[in-house]
């Protein structure tokens, strides 16, 4: 197959999914001068981008049928095979030569899977999930995983480049994903870390913002603690990146790691305690609200907290 060539002005865009990072993602692709053609299932979300110019699909293959780069960033594994791979979705729609870029945070196996049937049609297929939160795509400075044909993932850099700021190729089909699941492994640990080291903080009657002045530029920094940290002190449980999400990247490195003979138990108690905030009604707050869970084990009403 041969290789795009992308050219803002000139390479036609499309986008599914316009939600917490998604409506910005393809926003900064539009400020960069690409023309883009979005589909999201609830239009509402999507209007403040067609204000902006862009165009609207009734479905993934209606925007594929008008774009040469498909861009998709949904919610899970089987969102991504309906959106890519279903009757209505991407591949059906996409002429030969085009290209099916998948920023879901998803399954390395899906993503294989993707790319061979791609391949198939003559169509192109990269997995390129993201870190970074919706901070990071508002700011366009998100960490973007590469996984696929090599010369196509860079043929696609002018598209990198508008969104994020760390872009690294990782290997073949399925490698951006595995990245990916090493993110989260990171996270997940970490953010247990965060949540009860501020939680001992409290109780131990300190200043919470003098602590984090102390703490969050020494070896005990990093980016939860410096960008969440704030957040669980002001009560601000916003998402930039839903509880129930995480519970479902969890799952899969969790799925990838038993394949691969591996005993992850930080990974397996991050899991569990996770599944505690949403059977608390928190799987729509962002994943920082592991934070009410853990006070309520001790009870504690952190939102109440004086």
């Amino acid at each position: 197959m041969s290789i795009p060539t992308i050219v803002p002005g000139q390479t036609r865009v499309g986008w599914i999914g316009t939600g917490v990072m998604g409506s910005s993602m393809v926003g900064h692709l539009m400020a960069a001068g690409f023309q883009a053609t979005v589909y999201n299932r609830n239009r509402g979300k999507a209007e403040a981008l067609l204000a902006r110019g862009a165009q609207w699909a009734d479905s993934p293959l209606a925007v594929a049928q008008q774009s040469d780069v498909v861009f998709a960033i949904v919610g899970f594994p089987a969102d991504v095979r309906e959106v890519m791979l279903g009757a209505n979705g991407a591949l059906a729609g996409a002429k030969a030569g085009a290209v099916l870029v998948d920023m879901t945070t998803s399954e390395p196996s899906l993503a294989v899977e993707i790319y061979t049937a791609a391949k198939a049609r003559g169509v192109h297929s990269v997995d390129a999930p993201v870190s970074g939160g919706d901070i990071g795509a508002k700011e366009a400075r998100l960490s973007i995983m590469l996984g696929g044909d090599k010369a196509v993932v860079e043929a696609l850099q002018p598209c990198w480049s508008a969104m994020g700021k760390t872009i690294v190729y990782q290997g073949p089909a399925g490698s951006g994903q595995h990245t990916k699941m090493v993110n989260q492994i990171l996270i997940a640990s970490g953010m247990v870390g965060v949540c009860e080291a501020l939680l001992y903080g409290y109780k131990a009657g300190l200043d919470l913002p003098t602590v984090l002045q102390s703490v969050g530029s020494g070896a005990a920094g990093s980016w939860s603690l410096s960008n969440l940290g704030p957040r669980i002190m002001n009560n601000n449980f916003d998402p930039g990146f839903f509880v129930e999400h995480f519970i479902k990247d969890m799952g899969i490195a969790l799925d990838e790691s038993k394949r691969m003979g591996l005993c992850l138990p930080g990974l397996a108690l991050a899991s569990q305690l996770y599944t505690a905030v949403k059977a608390q009604g928190l799987g729509r707050n962002g994943t920082h609200a592991l934070q009410l869970a853990l006070a309520s084990l001790s009870g504690i009403d952190w939102k109440s907290r004086t």
